[in-house]
């Protein structure tokens, strides 16, 4: 079992910065791969990133590559999302999640824990 609680996320003009977090408990959560995804008012949970329990890949959404990072402290249960250049369209609920795989993956429904979400909010 794996509990997930994210926090950071906030108000913030286009352009600027967040970073989000996500605690997790569980004393196997360096085998889980994590990922995170996110859902704007009227729309479907669409993928944003993931890592496995390495680090050693990381799978990012086009929408989002080259502004957010994913990373991960297994010493810490932690799975970050640094954002950068954020825009307007990158508003939304943004969910931590854990896989039971080595593997990643960008389908919402292979994820079997989540989080509570955090709101993102990006002003023009």
């Amino acid at each position: 079992q794996v509990q997930l609680v994210e926090s950071g996320g906030g108000l913030v003009q286009a352009g600027g910065s967040l970073r989000l977090s996500c605690v997790a408990s569980g004393r196997t959560f360096g085998t889980y791969t994590m990922g995170w995804f996110r859902q704007a008012p009227g729309k479907e949970r669409e993928f944003v990133a993931a890592i496995t329990w390495s680090g050693g890949t990381r799978n990012d959404a086009d929408s989002v590559k080259g502004r957010f990072t994913i990373s991960r402290d297994n010493a810490k249960n932690t799975v970050s999302l640094q954002m950068n250049s954020l825009k307007p369209e990158d508003t939304a609920v943004y969910y931590c999640a854990a896989r039971s795989s080595v593997r990643v993956s960008t389908f919402a429904a292979e994820y079997g824990y989540w989080g509570q979400g955090t709101q993102v909010t990006v002003s023009s």
